[in-house]
């Protein structure tokens, strides 16, 4: 309890000067739907106040509001139809651009607004409102990165797993944040099958922002992406129910004034889930007993002290608890002309038990400034988790090859037995690991020079955090190979027991950050916009006493006077990624304490294209293409298996990482919103001191390389998800998701140095489809008024297929070991076809 107690008591102290301010700048053209022509001197102001300004003949028009909740900007023109537009406000000035077309009364168009997003100059926006009926095993937000976000693949978990890799990066590499507090997640997971409940819960999401490398100075120290979450700020009651074969979920969202004060205002967020996907385990290859049990309870509640002033806390409980006992096993593995099978039947069980809890607090504080607003802001927060693994499970296998003969009247009989024997696999691991922090953030704006034809703006921000780790982990695993009565290895003395780790490590250090990072915006109407954001991160850890600066820029061009709605991103930077305790941990369980830091330097380029399509003019897509490089030092080596990483525990390679992505999007059928990302990626890696090689073809000849595949790299990877609906009835909806991957690169165990990763899993490709019919929406109201579901908001419900193609994707590989000491690598299956049900209801 120490930790809390310190956390609070620093809280309690800072309170007292510790505060928040943001203004929100919107900008955009207001022009005629049937001809494109600008339209001058239409009104736009902020709905239920005096604040107001006119569009010049350009149609242009820039205004400005103060306000931490959602406003609307209302557009009007004498002869047009009104236009009403819901903006969320952003922090410290960033600008929002809606271009607005309005249609003539007489005309019978739609209007069109069109968001250009200009804020997230190195991010992708996204409203998870589209993805909530996207077919998925796991319920989690992660599932969906890989259809929206760039360069992002889901990795050798498959559909089982929530875990993500990013531009040649593996799973420890991302950054994920959920309204500016820092979100960690459990270290021991090994396999997909044991994965619960990712912390963001999709109930409860605002809109999340993506970068996929190059990103801010703000953000943390980590080399592949940040995730960044806002979660709701609800205004009036709202709840919903989900249930499905593989759980349910349920939140309640909603705001009370406080006294008579209007600016006192208490909103609160709860959601709770439940995940089992037992019906899932049970198509695997190996049959048992599966009895996963997932839970995750959270909350976060605002209360206004004042216009100028709010306290936010955000609470989340999560356990994660998954049984096995596994019976029997059978895996056909080969080629036509040679087939193996693997049959195997088990004793013994697995336990395992992750749970984890997370407080934060926040106080945020706005002065009401019109002119040069800045912004103070104070975090605090604490992670708590306990790991358990428990394993004692004994294999008793027969390796035979069968008949595949066409013809033969033995076909798919056993021909010739290969190997028999017992693997006994002994595991009782535990970490506790625990993160308190505490954070101070700032941000001021100014404008220098603003003149009728120019608008500039300088936004400076800051930060400076302290944060406290203990890790205590407890090792003790082994395995033990016997074929044919004989323990490998072999010993006539005593019984030879493999991958022996009994360690115990107690570790505790502290951790300081530190960033400063300066936006500039510079905005000529007809001519161009620049935003240009500069900064500087700097970490250092007591535990390997080293300090790191990280310089990074990003730089956003948009021309206003081209035809073509584009704009031209570049970005680069100096990011290191410190040591969290899994790095530290080498294979034997000992702990490195003088490891360093990765490093990488990020080189991006890219551009956007915003296009309306020829045959429907309202409809409009969004191209986005950027190409990067990567250069890598520092590298602590690791292997994977299913998704759990192996580290080597030392700065031992060098690597790089380039590739291109390309993502499309937009409504391909009116009214359902589509994403398509294709990517490219080439991921190399060279151990210090090695001469790696590669195996020529036929298997005989080496020849030497200078580097080899890293264990992400993955060619190609392309996925989409994709909406329709009936020409005639919106209320009946197709959902599909589809993805595929070259395969990834594996090596052999205890043999993985010199020719390292030689191998490479099967692609990756999997089809899931649903299909959702809305029951009832509450506009029905007055044409149904006795519907049976009258008391609901929208209600629907869908019918989901997962894997429809059946395809056995790998996810790992099981090694055994003959009597020949012959190892045969036995692949590990992900799902089959499943059939879900869902049921969703908002009130």
């Amino acid at each position: 309890m120490r930790p809390f107690f310190y956390l609070f008591l620093c809280f309690g102290w800072f309170l007292s000067f510790t505060a928040k301010a943001q203004q929100t700048t919107v900008i955009g053209y207001v022009t005629n739907a049937t001809d494109d022509a600008p339209i001058e001197v239409a009104t736009v102001y902020i709905d239920g106040t005096n604040r107001a300004v006119e569009t010049d003949g350009n149609g242009f028009f820039q205004i400005r509001f103060e306000d931490d909740r959602d406003v609307v900007l209302v557009v009007t023109r004498i002869g047009f139809r009104e236009t009403r537009i819901t903006v969320s406000p952003r922090p410290g000035g960033q600008a929002l651009r809606f271009d607005v077309e309005l249609v003539p009364d007489n005309v019978d168009l739609e209007v069109v607004v069109r968001e250009s997003r200009i804020d997230a100059s190195d991010m992708i926006r996204e409203d998870v409102e589209e993805l909530k009926l996207l077919p998925s095993t796991t319920g989690n937000l992660e599932s969906v990165l890989p259809h929206i976000a760039l360069g992002t693949s889901g990795g050798t978990g498959g559909e089982l797993s929530s875990q993500y890799n990013v531009r040649g990066g593996n799973y420890d590499e991302n950054l994920v944040y959920v309204n500016d507090f820092q979100i960690y997640r459990p270290q021991l997971i090994r396999t997909g099958q044991q994965e619960g409940l990712s912390f963001p819960n999709l109930d409860l999401i605002s809109n999340i922002s993506f970068s996929s490398g190059g990103f801010q100075s703000k953000y943390g120290d980590k080399m592949s992406s940040v995730l960044d979450i806002k979660y709701k700020r609800p205004d009036s009651l709202a709840a919903s129910v989900g249930i499905s074969l593989l759980g349910a979920s349920a939140h309640i969202e909603g705001s009370n004034r406080v006294g008579g004060d209007n600016y006192r205002k208490f909103r609160y967020l709860v959601g709770a889930r439940y995940k089992t996907n037992a019906y899932l385990l049970g198509s695997l290859d190996t049959k048992g007993e599966y009895v996963p049990n997932f839970v995750d309870l959270q909350g976060y509640f605002t209360y206004d002290i004042s216009r100028s002033l709010q306290v936010g806390l955000l609470g989340n409980f999560n356990q994660s608890i998954y049984k096995f006992t596994p019976v029997s096993r059978s895996t056909a593995l080969g080629l036509i002309d040679f087939s193996l099978q693997l049959n195997s039947t088990f004793e013994g069980g697995e336990i395992d038990d992750f749970t984890t809890g997370m407080g934060g607090v926040s106080l945020t504080y706005l002065p009401d400034r019109k002119r040069n607003p800045f912004f103070l802001k104070l975090l605090a927060s604490s992670y708590q988790a306990r790991e358990n693994e428990r394993f004692d499970i004994l294999s008793f296998y027969r390796l035979s090859q069968i008949e595949t003969s066409l013809g033969s009247e033995n076909a798919g009989e056993e021909v010739f037995v290969l190997g028999t024997g017992t693997q006994h696999q002994y595991v009782r691991d535990y970490l506790q690991s625990s993160v308190t922090n505490i954070e101070h953030r700032g941000g001021f704006e100014f404008q220098l020079d603003n003149k009728i034809d120019r608008t500039t703006s300088h936004f400076l921000e800051w930060s400076v955090k302290y944060q406290r780790e203990e890790n205590l982990d407890r090792l003790n695993e082994w395995e033990r190979l016997d074929s044919a009565g004989y323990s490998l290895e072999y010993d006539d003395e005593v019984v030879q027991v493999k991958e022996v780790l009994k360690t115990k490590n107690d570790i505790s250090s502290n951790r300081f950050t530190a960033f400063a990072q300066n936006t500039y915006s510079l905005m000529i109407p007809d001519q161009h916009e620049v935003k240009v954001t500069a900064g500087v991160r700097m970490n250092y850890w007591d535990l390997n006493n080293e300090l790191v600066i990280s310089p990074r820029a990003q730089v956003l061009y948009k021309p206003l006077n081209w035809k073509s709605d584009i704009s031209f991103r570049m970005a680069g930077g100096y990011y290191a990624q410190p040591p969290f305790y899994r790095e530290l941990r080498r294979l034997d369980g000992t702990i490195n304490k003088d490891l360093r830091s990765q490093k990488s330097l990020h080189f991006v380029g890219g551009m956007t294209l915003d296009f309306q399509s020829r045959s429907r003019r309202s409809t409009k897509f969004r191209l986005i293409t950027e190409a990067y490089y990567k250069q890598l030092w520092d590298l602590v080596s690791y292997d994977i298996d299913n998704v759990r990483i192996r580290y080597s525990g030392e700065n031992d390679a060098t690597g790089y990482v380039t590739g291109l992505d390309i993502r499309l999007n937009g409504e391909f059928v009116e009214g359902a919103e589509s994403w398509i990302n294709l990517s490219f990626l080439r991921a190399r890696e060279a151990l210090d001191g090695v001469q790696h090689e590669k195996i020529e073809e036929g298997g005989e000849n080496r020849q030497e390389v200078k580097d080899v595949p890293r264990p992400t790299d993955q060619l190609m990877t392309l996925s989409m998800f994709f909406q329709d609906h009936f020409i005639r009835n919106e209320n009946l909806k197709m959902h599909l998701n589809f993805t595929f991957g070259t395969g990834l690169p594996f090596g052999v165990p205890d043999n993985n140095i010199i020719i390292r990763n030689p191998f490479r899993f099967k692609a990756y490709h999997r089809v899931d489809i649903g299909f959702s019919a809305l029951l009832y929406n509450r506009s029905w109201a007055s044409r149904k008024p006795n519907h049976f579901l009258r008391w609901t908001k929208n209600t629907w419900v869908s019918l989901e297929v997962f894997n429809l193609l059946q395809v056995a994707n790998v996810a790992s590989n099981t090694w055994i070991k003959s009597i020949y000491n012959v190892q045969y690598a036995v692949k590990n299956f992900l799902t089959s076809r499943r059939i879900n049900v869902r049921l969703r209801v908002d009130f």
